[in-house]
């Protein structure tokens, strides 16, 4: 539930949502829904929906590639600040080497 506590009150990007995703086809729908009803991409996974709330959308492959820590997170984070929605095949590919 969302309240509306009046114009005094703006929002910000302070308050987000994360939807962790398992596959491609799951993480372009989420995407596309949000951006294609007039919202706007941005990067590493983020955008914002029509109302300029912002949205991750944040395969589980990056999440676990973060948690492994070490070089594999390293190489996970460098080719997830190249993107604007992610790939997992290139998260999937970083994270080998």
């Amino acid at each position: 539930m969302g309240l509306n506590g009046g114009t005094m009150f703006k929002h910000t990007e302070a308050f987000s949502f994360q939807i962790a995703t398992d596959t491609q086809e799951e993480t372009d729908r989420y995407w596309k829904a949000i951006i294609s009803n007039g919202g706007k991409a941005s990067w590493c996974g983020w955008c914002k929906d029509r109302w300029g709330i912002s949205w991750q959308i944040t395969p589980r492959v990056l999440l676990d590639a973060m948690t492994a820590g070490g070089a594999e997170a390293q190489r996970a984070f460098a080719a997830m600040m190249e993107m604007d929605k992610i790939d997992i095949a290139k998260i999937k590919a970083a994270r080998r080497g």
